[in-house]
């Protein structure tokens, strides 16, 4: 078995984590590469001088991928692996849902709004978007007084406990995996449907509450309405726990 893992990311955050996390003397015989996306324009003037963390095409790298990794890791990765890669090499997935819920865009969004468990899924990577079966799960909570901004990082943080506690395995197969219900799934253009508020629809109070803490992410200017001079207006909304 290769000891070569590629780890692909475009969160800094995480990349950060995982970088601390591998340092441990117990990974000393493995050899971690590391990649992100190569549209992110973050991480490319960050890291576009460094030799250690490349900018990667997967879809264009597939054939080099193939050949020279048995285990690749998406972590927070924002392309698509192509059948042909997830055919020929073990990939997997960190992904800041609670699979089978809520697949897809911004899982902690659409839990705020439906009430479906949120949390973090590794899982091996197949055809199909945030799909696959699941090496291992945990669930973390939503409170009243959460944003999606909150919620979001709990979820970094369990992703990087529930690495700590089962990487090792993963990286040496040495795990059994479960295949869980469909569930549902949410994309881009969901999400992008929840930003504009309709200033005359009629809900509860409650309802209207979590769609704006849900679209509260931070310095992120997601739920806007249109005033009636044409005028788009962000808001945001700020809770305080008593």
């Amino acid at each position: 078995m290769s000891n070569k893992v590629l780890i692909i990311s475009d969160n800094l955050t995480q990349i950060q984590n995982f970088v601390e996390l591998v340092s441990h003397p117990k990974y000393e015989q493995f050899a971690f590469d590391y990649a992100y996306s190569h549209n992110n324009k973050a991480l490319d003037a960050l890291y576009k001088e460094e030799n250690w963390i490349k900018a990667i095409n997967v879809k264009d790298a597939v054939d080099d991928l193939i050949r020279n990794y048995q285990l690749i890791l998406s972590l927070h990765c924002k392309q698509l692996f192509p059948d042909k890669l997830v055919d020929n090499v073990r990939c997997i997935n960190i992904h800041p849902g609670l699979n089978p819920h809520n697949r897809g865009w911004f899982p902690q969004v659409f839990s705020i709004i439906n009430g479906k468990p949120c949390g973090v899924t590794i899982h091996e990577i197949d055809s199909e978007l945030d799909h696959g079966p699941i090496i291992c799960q945990k669930e973390v909570p939503i409170h009243s007084w959460d944003t999606s901004f909150t919620v979001y990082n709990r979820v970094l943080e369990e992703e990087i406990k529930l690495l700590d506690s089962h990487l090792l395995d993963i990286i040496k197969a040495n795990y059994t995996t479960h295949v869980p219900e469909e569930g549902n799934l949410n994309l881009k253009k969901d999400f992008n449907k929840l930003c504009e508020i309709n200033l005359e629809d009629v809900d509860t109070f409650q309802n209207h509450i979590n769609r704006l803490r849900a679209l509260n992410h931070g310095e992120y200017n997601n739920a806007f309405f249109i005033d009636g001079d044409g005028n788009k207006v962000y808001l945001k909304l700020e809770l305080i726990k008593g």
